[in-house]
């Protein structure tokens, strides 16, 4: 979440040296997932005790998820795609998160909400902030009335 997060923070950035903090933040954040997700890769196919689902399933289910609650279409992928997801349409493996034509997806402050307060709200807290976010931008959302 925190490298989409950083990718569709870019655009409202404004100033050289927020925008170089950003980019320095997203090079890390690019790395961590990167790591994270080679890691799962490797494990790809071994099943997850003691459930009965393999760790490429469970990226799945989580993307799913993710994409589900934010609204917004494909922006998250486990770690094993269909060939049409994949890197240039050329490969099912996803070790880097991005789409068709290699580049990272981007998410919206709202999104990222609707995923971290697992409510598809981001009016709505719960999820890991159940008292909702407590910087300027989760609080702005949170002085909107709730979605029905």
């Amino acid at each position: 979440m925190g490298l989409v997060g950083y990718v569709g923070t870019n655009p409202n950035i404004n100033g050289f040296l927020s925008k170089r903090l950003l980019a320095g933040l997203l090079g890390v954040e690019a790395g961590q997932d990167a790591v994270i997700r080679n890691m799962l890769y490797e494990k790809a196919f071994e099943k997850v005790k003691p459930y009965n689902y393999t760790v490429a399933e469970f990226t799945a289910k989580i993307s799913e998820l993710r994409n589900k609650l934010a609204m917004c279409g494909i922006k998250d992928e486990g770690i094993i795609v269909p060939l049409e997801l994949g890197a240039e349409r050329r490969t099912t493996s996803n070790v880097l998160s991005a789409d068709a034509n290699s580049v990272s997806y981007s998410r919206t402050q709202a999104e990222i909400l609707r995923v971290v307060y697992g409510t598809g709200d981001e009016h709505k807290p719960g999820g890991f902030l159940p008292k909702g976010g407590n910087g300027t931008i989760a609080k702005s959302f949170l002085k909107f009335p709730h979605h029905q």
